[in-house]
Formats: structure tokens, sequence, C-alpha cells
């Protein structure tokens, strides 16, 4: 089943989990989601269900377990249930993860997910892993009617002086490089190729390093943030999020402009509070990187700005997935802010596709 976030996943397997009545597995990649799922379970189906991970280990009817616990104690765990449920199911083409399914004897399956494609191809085992799609509905499909009227508003950025000669000399040693070779950069594959021949060619290392330093101008010129000043004046009264690629850049943005922020490196329980703070109002805007983009629930945001980012749909319709809750008279807006004159304009391009389903 392919929904985009917002759009109600969890209650359509819900809905299956009742319909069966048989014993079932809930997998999820975060203790978040976990507690995300009991809370369902308890308030749709009456019971409360089994927890499976950080550190606990009781089965139920219905039972929520992690990606990481469920692979753990896959032989333990394969027999146990008729029915599995595999929320953000693109998780489970992994290397180990994938031995969930594969262990498991369960003879109905469901995965969830608002993209299932993955930039390693590995989406492709999927349909042996769970089974086909069934069910598909994009962003533009669902607007106006289960999630909210967005609008998508890309904002061009410029280089520095300094910042415009350094890109143009790190791109020229790049491009150089791949002519001079006959190599050419159209998959992901291509630029693991790359990568892996950096390990053993000087040359190939240095145009490896010239494209990541080129990249990170690109994605953190310094006049994006005075863009992002702008933004935050005209939206002062909405609730805005925040999202850059670097956990440095978002601590960048959080000095600067006083605002949360949230990471990867952020306590547990610091996270909790900011998330409740900015829940009831209490804060305004938040910045983060990429930790609020899978299962965490951040209601009544209905202004987005991708400061950086890749080409990812998937990364794209979550970020944008986190303001389509539906309000009254409010219509959501998601900015991207650009830099112009490099490979970012592209990048914003590929990524937009995903609200039309465009391959």
């Amino acid at each position: 089943v392919v929904l985009p976030t917002g759009a109600g996943k969890t209650l359509v397997a819900i809905a299956a989990i009742a319909k069966l009545a048989r014993p079932t597995l809930v997998v999820v990649p975060t203790l978040e989601l976990m507690d995300q799922w009991e809370e369902s379970v308890k308030k749709h189906l009456g019971i409360s269900p089994g927890r499976y991970g950080g550190g606990e280990k009781n089965i139920g009817c219905v039972t929520v377990a992690t990606y990481d616990s469920a692979y753990i104690n896959a032989e333990q765990l394969g027999d146990k249930f008729e029915l599995v449920v595999f929320d953000e199911v693109h998780h489970l083409p992994s290397p180990g993860y994938r031995q969930i399914a594969e262990l498991c004897a369960a003879p109905w399956r469901m995965g969830l997910t608002a993209t299932p494609e993955r930039e390693d191809g590995l989406h492709e085992i999927l349909p042996y892993l769970v089974g086909p799609v069934v069910y598909r509905r994009y962003v533009r499909e669902l607007a106006g009617k289960w999630l909210a009227e967005f609008d998508v508003v890309r904002v061009y950025a410029l280089m520095s002086e300094s910042e415009r000669e350094e890109y143009a000399k790190l791109t020229k040693v790049y491009k150089s490089f791949l002519r001079k070779r006959g190599l050419r950069m159209r998959s992901p594959r291509d630029f693991e190729k790359l990568a892996a021949l950096s390990v053993r060619d000087a040359e190939a290392r240095e145009a490896l390093l010239a494209w990541y330093r080129a990249r990170r101008i690109a994605l953190h010129a310094s006049m994006k943030l005075d863009v992002l000043k702008d933004l935050l004046a005209k939206h002062r009264g909405d609730k805005v999020l925040i999202f850059a690629e670097h956990s440095d850049v978002v601590r960048a943005i959080s000095s600067r402009f006083l605002i949360p922020e949230v990471t990867y490196k952020t306590p547990e329980e610091e996270r909790r509070a900011v998330l409740a703070a900015f829940r009831e109002g209490r804060v305004r805007a938040l910045a983060t990187s990429r930790v609020l983009e899978e299962g965490v629930d951040v209601p009544d945001a209905n202004v987005a700005v991708i400061l950086s980012g890749t080409g990812s749909r998937r990364e794209f319709v979550q970020r944008l997935g986190r303001i389509l809750r539906p309000q009254e008279g409010k219509r959501a807006l998601l900015y991207e802010v650009v830099t112009s004159g490099t490979r970012e304009v592209g990048i914003s391009r590929k990524r937009r596709k995903a609200l039309e389903g465009e391959s």
C-alpha cells in the first residue's frame, strides 16, 4: 500500500488487522513509531499490543517490533504470527532486514510506505518479500480531499563571489576527470563505482573530493540564510519546519535565529520536550536534519523550508508530508531554497517528480 505521509496508512493496516483477527506482527523502524502504533492499536482495537524492542520482549495478539529487534530475533518470531505488517516497508530489502520476511511463516503480508523506490534499486525484491503494490495514490491526487491543499515554491539563492569561484574550480576538476576516463554519472550505482575506484586511484579520489566540496558549497551557500531570514519574517504567525542536510548547518540556523534544533545528536528527553513545545505552539519554528522525516508526528505545521536536501523522492515526500494535515482556512507551503547556477537546480526538478508519480 503506497500512500503519501499523513494519508492514513496506519488506519488501512488497522482495518486489515481487525478484519483478519489473527496474531499479527507490526514491524517499524523506530521506537517513536512503536509508541505511535501502540496508541493506534489501543484507540482503534481496544487492546494493548505487545512490544518487542527497546529492551522489551512481550508478545500479544498484536505485537509491535522494531526492524532491529525483529531481525535479531527472526528465528524465534518467525512462526508466531499469521499476519505481518511492515511499516515503512522500503527498509525491508536492506541486507539483514530482508531475513525478517524470509524467516516469517505468516501467509498474510502488508507493506506500508509513501515511496517504495530505493536509490540502490533493492525495492525490486519487495514483491518477493511481501507482494506486489495493490494500491497507490500520489500527493496531488489526495490534496484538497484527504490532505491539505499545498504549493511548492522554488526560491533561488546566489553564491558569494568566493563561493562561485571555488564552485567553478571544483566542478572543473570533477568533470575533467569524468571526460578523461570516459565516465558518465547516470545513476547512484555509477557513483558507487567512482567511490570504489577512488580507494586505489589518487586522481579518482581528487575528483570525488572535488565533487563533495562543490556539493557542500551549493547546498550551504551563505546567502541561503538571508533567504531564510526573509521567509521566517514573512511567516511569523505560522508554524515553520526548516530542513537542512547536515547537522552543523542546523546548528548554525539555531544559533543565528534562536530556533530550537532537533538532530540525531539531540538527547531523547530534550527532543521530546522540543517537539512538545512545537506542538503546543510555545515554539513557532523548528530546525532539523533528517530525524523528523520518518515516523515523527508533528501536527499543525503548515510551512516547511528545504534549505538543503538530496534528489531522493522519499525524502521530499516525507518532508512535504510533515505539513499536509488539513487545517481550516490554511494552505500548506513548501519552499525549496536552491542555489542558482548549480546542480542543485536539477536535483530540485528530479525530486519534484514524486508529486505526480513521474519517472
